[in-house]
């Protein structure tokens, strides 16, 4: 009797989990299956340069038209929030390459909304390359685990060397 129960005990463990993981891939696909119709949300919005509501009073300096700052941002928006989904839910071993669209669409944004500027796109670059740099760095040195377990590469000959070379340019900076 006892087997029984831990059977449907198990059972029943293993439905709450697999109607969990459901729940969760349905709201994700729904989610990317909605997000590029927010793009038209813009229409919503006034034509003019000011917009009243009755919480606050906005108006758009640059674009000169709060459809069209909507319209800028949701272009940058709707990108950021699939490549989020995206980031959450890869499974491949080199997904930390997803942050760099992440972070470029994350500036673009935040030069749209903050400074409402003229040049939407172009010092970005400067502030992305540490970014670049660290996320390539740490993408590339996960490759090599997996490839050096993939292919029973000795890596130790290899960290050997490294060590050694880093005594030698020490000493050479002396």
């Amino acid at each position: 009797m006892s087997e029984t129960k831990k059977d449907t005990q198990y059972q029943c463990q293993s439905q709450r989990k697999k109607s969990r993981y459901l729940v969760r891939t349905n709201i994700i696909v729904i989610s990317i299956a909605t997000i590029p119709f927010l793009f038209y949300i813009n229409d919503i919005f006034p034509d003019g340069a000011i917009w009243e509501s009755s919480f606050f009073t906005y108006q758009s300096k640059y674009y000169e038209s709060v459809n069209v700052f909507v319209w800028v941002v949701l272009g940058k928006l709707i990108p950021l929030l699939l490549f989020i989904i995206w980031f959450f839910t890869c499974k491949h071993w080199w997904y930390l390459v997803i942050l760099i669209p992440i972070s470029l669409y994350s500036f673009q944004l935040a030069s749209i909304i903050l400074e409402d500027s003229e040049f939407i796109d172009n010092d970005h670059f400067y502030y992305l390359i540490p970014v670049v740099i660290i996320v390539l760095s740490i993408v590339y040195s996960i490759r090599t685990k997996v490839f050096d377990k993939i292919h029973n590469i000795d890596l130790s000959e290899l960290d050997a060397l490294k060590k050694s070379n880093k005594k030698s340019w020490w000493n050479r900076l002396r």
